[in-house]
């Protein structure tokens, strides 16, 4: 490859700057403080300011999905892609409105760590099997999800080095653990952040590169015409129910950011609930810019790649686009900024995952630092295994650990930000019912491409509490 060592040196300068970052700041924060505590590990001791917070937020939400699933996804179906991108940013946004400020508030005054104790805590103590079996769902669909995100970034890199995928998987596990164990999410949230500028400013790169070798956005247009009019269709064909319930069940999974731990731990760890508008704010503009530009390259890369149909791997658009239009620099900047999408998500659910190990399922050594930072490694060891070894879909993967993830936490994180009352029994039954939900409208109905699945998991969730609701209200009226 002519261009090898400029696109070398360009990935590995704009990785070890977010790794620098990560390392620095575990190291800082060891300085400025005499004791070491699982609140500093975990949460960053609640002390990130709104733009940090925003920008990681991005990196962490968007992942190997925005890079490799959605690109692949846009180059298959057209313009009609973009209505995933608009009901899960309006959904985000409403969580943002109704319930990160909510969790900031709350978490800091009940003074837990982790969202499972969160979801347990109650006046009369905390409800263990609660604790249990969230945390338990989160190591099952997170650790999943985590996975996705290594085989995403290791997709990228067998294209533009000609490695084989175990080689990506293996590298980006190994920088994870390198900032993440010695730094925790102070480490994670501030290389984040960093990760998240270049992410977007990559995808912008290639966006403009691409639309001007296609001859500008009109001529991009006719061309898809001509390849297929369906892909200008500004509504996905064949819809089962029609348009309105898909778009409802893209918006609820965007809403379904409340049972995302790995991304509602960075709610808590702002530095104040008044900041949440702020970066709120910051987060939904760059968000919607960095998916219309994903959409815009998946659009191009048809018109530029259309052999890609013909039995190749949609999800390698991007890094076959940027080696066919970029010199080898920006080739490095672009395959830096999908790399960073990967270790940003994964470096979150991989602490994520520890934390409910080591904090949720073993409360006996939940205070001990040592026991976390071991736990992440221990994590890392298991999901590079699952990353080695499981599919290597990235929508798939994404998309169903995202909705089951929604479906079991989400309607239960709603009940405990708006402070209603709860019982054992009825937040078990909460988390399995959605899950199951999920899980049979996806595979037993197969009616995914229709409404996304975290829609019934949601609301199936939401009907227990609801029935649950209702009969102790009508057996205290008996009683009266």
């Amino acid at each position: 490859m002519a261009d090898f060592w400029p696109t070398s040196i360009s990935f590995v300068a704009f990785l070890l700057l977010s790794i620098g970052v990560g390392i620095y700041s575990g190291s800082s924060k060891q300085q400025s403080q005499q004791e070491d505590t699982t609140e500093d590990y975990i949460l960053a001791s609640r002390d990130v300011n709104p733009w940090t917070i925003a920008l990681s937020t991005v990196a962490t939400g968007n992942s190997g999905f925005m890079f490799i699933g959605l690109i692949g996804y846009a180059y298959q179906v057209g313009i009609s892609s973009i209505w995933i991108m608009v009901g899960w940013i309006t959904g985000d946004y409403l969580a943002w409105m109704w319930v990160h400020r909510r969790l900031r508030k709350f978490s800091e005054e009940k003074d837990v760590e982790t969202i499972p104790s969160f979801l347990a805590h109650t006046p009369k103590g905390d409800l263990r099997w609660i604790t249990a079996i969230s945390a338990l769902a989160i190591l099952i669909f997170l650790g999943a999800y985590a996975a996705a995100q290594l085989q995403a970034g290791s997709k990228a890199l067998s294209v533009v080095f000609g490695w084989d995928y175990n080689v990506g998987s293996i590298l980006g596990a190994a920088i994870v653990v390198i900032y993440a164990f010695t730094g925790g999410a102070q480490a994670s949230i501030r290389a984040g952040a960093i990760q998240g500028g270049v992410m977007v400013f990559s995808m912008i790169v290639l966006l403009v590169a691409s639309i001007t070798a296609s001859g500008g956005i009109g001529t991009l247009w006719s061309q898809l015409t001509d390849i297929d009019p369906m892909l200008m269709q500004p509504t996905p064909p064949n819809l089962q129910f029609g348009f309105v319930p898909f778009l409802i069940g893209w918006l609820m999974a965007g809403f379904g950011v409340v049972g995302q731990p790995h991304i509602m731990i960075r709610t808590m760890a702002i530095d104040s609930e008044d900041s949440i508008e702020q970066a709120r704010n910051i987060y939904v503009v760059v968000y919607a810019l960095f998916a219309i530009a994903a959409v815009g390259v998946g659009l191009t890369t048809r018109v530029l790649m259309p052999e890609l149909m013909a039995g190749g791997d949609t999800e390698l658009a991007l890094p076959q686009l940027a080696m066919q239009l970029l010199p080898g620099v920006l080739v490095g900047l672009i395959l830096a900024g999908l790399f960073s999408a990967t270790i940003s998500t994964a470096d979150a659910q991989l602490l994520s995952c520890s934390a409910a190990l080591t904090q949720d399922l073993f409360p006996k050594a939940a205070g001990s630092y040592m026991f976390v930072r071991i736990g992440t490694l221990l994590v890392t060891l298991v999901i590079l295994g699952i990353a080695l070894v499981g599919s290597d879909n990235v929508f798939t993967l994404v998309t169903f650990s995202w909705s089951a993830l929604a479906a079991s936490i989400g309607p239960l994180m709603i009940v405990r930000v708006l402070q209603l009352p709860i019982s054992t029994p009825v937040g078990v039954a909460m988390m399995v019912a959605g899950t199951g939900t999920a899980l049979f409208w996806r595979v037993g109905l197969n009616l995914s491409d229709a409404i996304y699945e975290a829609l019934p998991g949601i609301v199936a969730g939401g009907l227990v509490y609801a029935v649950a609701w209702l009969w102790q209200k009508t057996r205290s009226q008996a009683r009266t």
